[in-house]
């Protein structure tokens, strides 16, 4: 086993650091490849294997330790604000994402998703929007980590975490970009997330996208470009699904 898979804090200091904001370094480069928050021994259970059921994000993460565990190197552990609780070391936590692009992490951060990093005058086109009211079952799915690559659509509908029943129920689809309604999609319905039934796209076991088509113009025009209500937002979630019903 590696040196730093063998680290780990003494029950004293643990006492000492209560919940802490942490970076994993690529000593090769000095990069920065994951943040994180958490207590106790967390920030090393990642090297020592500990998390190996987390989740999709694992599979960057895990193949970058072991890139530099091949290299001989070390991943650096970095505790970078510590002695907080819980809720105040999610929003340092979400901040410290937006200000590393390029992470391994797969989800934002703690409040990225409506009050991360943002220019002017997107601060100012959201806040100046009228809020929205539904008269239909609307699906609001978050797509600020991928409309700049995959276009609006495809980064609406692939590929999310969801009952696909519940998902026919929406009658309409929205994108939202921080915090503001930017597209709206009809699902004619929803499939598996395989190369199968998305052809381009990667697989993503576990996960389901939508095959459909922009939403008429008078739907369309009752939501795009109207604010996501307060209610709706779930300031300390990073879950990209919302539902109005």
């Amino acid at each position: 086993m590696s040196q730093d898979a063998k680290l780990s804090f003494s029950p004293e200091i643990i006492e000492k650091l209560g919940y802490y904001v942490y970076r994993l370094i690529d000593p090769r480069n000095g990069e920065t490849f994951y943040v994180g928050k958490g207590n106790g021994n967390r920030v090393f259970a990642h090297c020592a294997g500990e998390l190996a059921s987390e989740g999709d994000e694992l599979k960057d993460k895990l193949r970058r330790i072991r890139e530099i565990r091949l290299a001989q190197f070390e991943v650096e552990h970095v505790i970078h604000r510590h002695g907080m609780d819980s809720k105040t070391a999610f929003e340092v936590e979400g901040a410290l994402i937006d200000a590393y692009p390029g992470l391994t992490n797969q989800t934002d951060g703690t409040g990225n998703q409506d009050r991360g990093v943002m220019h002017s005058r997107q601060i100012i086109a959201l806040y100046a929007a009228a809020e929205a009211h539904f008269h239909h079952k609307a699906l609001l799915i978050n797509v600020n980590l991928t409309a700049s690559t995959l276009g609006l659509y495809d980064a609406t509908r692939y590929a999310w975490k969801i009952d696909p029943k519940k998902g026919m129920k929406a009658e309409v689809i929205l994108a939202t970009r921080y915090g503001l309604i930017v597209g709206a999609f009809i699902a004619d319905q929803w499939l598996e997330a395989m190369t199968g039934n998305f052809p381009g796209f990667p697989e993503r076991p576990g996960r389901w996208g939508f095959q459909g088509r922009e939403a008429p113009k008078d739907l369309a025009n009752l939501y795009v470009g109207k604010r996501v209500p307060e209610e709706l937002r779930k300031k300390g979630s990073a879950n990209p699904i919302r539902y109005t019903w």
